[in-house]
C-alpha cells in the first residue's frame, strides 16, 4: 500500500470513528413510563421531556405498562448502562411492589442508578360529605373518636388490596387503635364512585383525583398524608398535625437508570432534570395535577428509596396484602 493510500485509509478510518461517536452522542434519550398513556406519570414524563430537550437533546417517552409497573421497570434494569435509557419509577415500583408481589424480576436498589426524585402527589383522607355531616366528623380526631366509640361500624374503601389507599387505611387503624372495615374495589374509579354514592364512609385518595369533588362539596377532606401541607390545598392539615404521624403514604415519582451508569452521565441527567423541575414553567404545568416538584441529588434520592423500601416492608407485611 502506498504512503498516500495509507494516509487516505487512516483519514477514512478517523472519519468513520468520528461519525460513530457523533451518532452515539446524538442518540435520543429513552424515557420509559411503566404505565399506560394518559396517567400522571405519563403526563409528567412528557412535560419533562420537552423541558430538558435543550440540554439533553431529543427525549422519546415510551409507555411499557404491565404487571403493576414491574414490566417496564425491569426492561430498563436490563438495558445498557450508558445513560441513554431511563425510567420514571414510583413508590409502587421501587417501594411497594417488592413486598406486594411474591416475586419480581429486579432488585429495586441493586439494579438501578438513582438520578433524581421528580415530584410528590399527596394522598388525602376524604369522607362522603353527607356521612361526615350526619356523624359530625370535621377532623381526623373526630373520625378516630367515632371509630373508637363504634368499633366495626365505619368502613373505608381502596382501589384494591395492596394499594396506597389500603396501606394508609391499615396504618390509620394501627396508629389510632381502631377497628374499621376495609372494602377493596377493582381500581380507584369504582372506589371513588362508591364513596360519592355513600356505599363507603371514607378513603385515602389521590389529591388530584379528589380535588374537584372536595371543592364541589361532595367530599369532606380531613388531612393530607404528606409530611408537609400541600401547596394545592394549604388549608388542609397533615396527618402528623392531626396526631397520627405514622400515617404517611403518598405518591412519589423519580428517575432511574440501570445499574452502572457512568457518574458523569448521571450528573448531566440530574442537572438537566433538576433545572427543569425548578423552572417556573414546569411548576405551573405540574400544579393542576397537584404534583409538588421534589428534586434531589442522586445520593439523596438513593437514600430516600432505601428508606421507603424499608418503610413499606413493615406496612405490607403488617397488612398481609398480596398482589392480585
Amino acid at each position: 500500500m502506498s504512503t498516500l493510500n495509507r494516509r487516505q485509509f487512516t483519514a477514512l478510518g478517523l472519519l468513520a470513528a468520528s461519525g460513530a461517536v457523533h451518532a452515539q452522542a446524538a442518540a435520543p434519550l429513552r424515557l420509559v413510563v411503566p404505565y399506560p398513556p394518559g396517567g400522571p406519570l405519563d403526563r409528567i414524563a412528557r412535560i419533562l421531556a420537552e423541558a430538558v430537550k435543550d440540554r439533553l437533546g431529543t427525549v422519546v417517552v415510551e409507555n411499557r405498562p404491565g404487571a403493576g409497573g414491574n414490566l417496564g421497570v425491569d426492561q430498563v434494569a436490563r438495558s445498557a448502562p450508558d445513560g441513554n435509557t431511563i425510567v420514571m419509577g414510583a413508590v409502587a415500583t421501587h417501594a411497594i411492589n417488592p413486598w406486594l408481589f411474591e416475586k419480581i424480576p429486579y432488585d429495586p436498589v441493586r439494579d438501578f442508578t438513582p438520578i433524581t426524585r421528580v415530584a410528590q402527589v399527596p394522598n388525602v383522607l376524604v369522607m362522603n360529605a353527607e356521612t361526615a355531616a350526619q356523624l359530625k366528623i370535621a377532623s381526623v380526631a373526630d373520625l378516630v373518636r367515632h371509630a373508637k366509640a363504634n368499633p366495626g361500624r365505619l368502613n373505608y374503601g381502596s382501589g384494591g388490596n395492596g394499594s396506597a389507599g389500603h396501606l394508609a387505611g391499615e396504618l390509620l387503624k394501627s396508629a389510632a387503635g381502631v377497628f374499621i372495615v376495609h372494602i377493596p374495589y377493582a381500581g380507584a374509579a369504582p372506589m371513588q364512585l362508591a364513596l360519592l354514592g355513600g356505599q363507603i364512609d371514607f378513603s385515602f385518595d389521590n389529591l388530584a383525583s379528589a380535588a374537584g369533588n372536595i371543592r364541589a362539596g361532595k367530599l369532606k377532606a380531613l388531612a393530607v398524608t404528606t409530611a408537609a401541607r400541600s401547596s394545592a390545598m394549604p388549608e388542609l392539615p397533615t396527618m402528623a398535625e392531626s396526631g397520627l404521624p405514622q400515617v404517611g403514604v403518598d405518591t412519589w415519582f423519580g428517575l432511574f437508570g440501570p445499574a452502572g451508569v457512568p457518574a458523569a452521565r448521571v450528573q448531566a441527567l440530574n442537572e438537566a432534570f433538576v433545572a427543569a423541575l425548578n423552572s417556573a414553567d414546569v411548576k405551573a404545568r405540574l400544579a393542576p395535577m397537584m404534583a409538588d416538584p421534589a428534586p434531589t441529588t442522586p445520593e439523596q434520592f438513593g437514600a430516600f428509596v432505601r428508606a421507603e423500601l424499608a418503610k413499606y416492608e413493615k406496612i405490607v407485611k403488617a397488612t398481609g396484602a398480596k398482589a392480585g
